[in-house]
């Protein structure tokens, strides 16, 4: 399945046009999210109503539209995929993407972009067989493009042959096999941790902190979207469930610990939760106000980064935790990375004017043996998918010794 994948369909000038919007059905109905580029020549054959109706999404088309480049430049919307799919594929196009050629929207994007790029060639017969169609198909070839179809039946102008579009099933069934090809982490299995947790004071009120959960569930996502089997432990969140993961709901920390010890071994934790340091010896029933307000009691919470990273013969092949701080983020980090025995920190600063907690981006400094590197301020997928190409690339240096 597509779950979570984000698929860039450029929608190129030819009669094959039509099946793009069976096409943009398809990834849908398999989860993937799609936004469409239509050249001036596919809005002759299909409208961009059309298209934005189906993905949900708008729909792109002049590369000199100022609204456009304010809101939504060429670089970002090939920056924002997981792969570029051009359906049809015309010989115009096909020629433009061969020669380096960038004179509208759709053919600037595909120069500028550095995902991978899957063609599904649709055009006359004779325009399939040309030399120099050929030629750009199998220089595009040598450089990485892959190619679906095209397929013989029927083609415009009452003719049949070769140059006929793959029907759009086989190729969301080319999408999804691109992702399988590609699941870097297939075969491990990932524990994470999300969310806060709570802890209660009386049956009715808890002590609990700001943790949206965000984080974590984009981690969560970016692991099984490489392939590999995930676990998601995670504490109170409006966030929904990640296709693709086993998620276990947990209220308080110890809660969170016992259900991250039931799933041992596994070959890699992240510890993204935001776990309460202490809990109350909660009151049995609802505490009255009546005068003075009550003494707390504050027992300290057990640790799980540390428990896991201490595990002994099932400790993680790889543990990773989070080091969220209000000051002096790079000591703190490193100085917890030390007491807690984990392999890598994610340090990240959480103070009210980062707007890390409960917002939609992140600023990452990975700490680890070799020092501190800065991975800038990203979306929290885009962090979520940097650790995970980080894991995968872990776990291949390993395999290599």
């Amino acid at each position: 399945m597509l779950h979570g994948r984000r698929i860039l369909l450029v929608i190129a000038g030819g009669i094959a046009a039509y099946k793009s919007l069976e096409l943009i059905r398809r990834l849908r109905e398999r989860g993937a999210a799609v936004r469409c580029v239509m050249t001036a020549a596919a809005q002759r054959f299909v409208t961009p109503l059309a298209a934005q109706t189906l993905s949900g999404d708008r729909v792109y088309g002049d590369l000199f539209s100022l609204t456009e480049e304010s809101e939504m430049g060429h670089l970002r919307l090939s920056q924002e995929a997981d792969v570029i799919v051009v359906a049809p594929a015309t010989a115009d196009i096909i020629a433009k993407l061969a020669a380096g050629l960038a004179d509208d929207l759709a053919s600037t994007l595909l120069l500028a972009s550095d995902k991978p790029i899957l063609l599904a060639p649709a055009m006359n017969t004779r325009m399939w067989a040309n030399p120099a169609t050929q030629a750009n198909v199998a220089q595009l070839e040598r450089r990485g493009v892959k190619r679906i179809g095209p397929e013989s039946g029927a083609l415009a102008e009452s003719e049949s042959g070769l140059g006929r579009m793959a029907e759009p099933a086989a190729i969301a069934d080319a999408v999804e096999a691109h992702f399988v090809a590609h699941a870097a982490l297939r075969g491990r299995k990932a524990l994470i941790t999300s969310g806060p947790t709570e802890e209660a004071i009386d049956p009715v009120r808890y002590i609990a902190n700001r943790s949206s959960g965000k984080q974590g569930h984009a981690i969560a996502a970016a692991m099984a979207r490489l392939g590999a089997d995930t676990v998601l432990v995670s504490g109170p969140t409006r966030e929904p469930d990640p296709p693709g993961v086993r998620v276990v709901h947990v209220r308080t920390a110890r809660e969170m610990l016992a259900a991250c010890e039931a799933q041992l071994p596994v070959d890699f934790a992240v510890c993204a939760a935001a776990v309460a340091d202490w809990r109350v010896e909660a009151a049995p029933q609802k505490l009255k106000k009546k005068g003075a307000p009550p003494t707390l009691k504050l027992v300290e919470n057990p640790d799980i980064l540390a428990t896991l990273a201490r595990a002994a013969n099932r400790r993680p092949r790889l543990v990773v935790g989070f080091a969220a701080e209000t000051e002096n983020l790079l000591a703190a980090a490193r100085e917890k990375r030390a007491g807690k025995g984990c392999d890598w920190i994610l340090a990240n600063d959480v103070s009210a004017a980062s707007g890390i907690l409960g917002g939609d981006s992140n600023e990452i400094y990975l700490i680890d043996e070799n020092g501190a590197e800065s991975w800038g301020r990203l979306s929290k997928r885009d962090v979520g998918e940097r650790l995970a190409a980080r894991i995968a690339r872990f776990f291949e240096a390993k395999a290599a010794e």
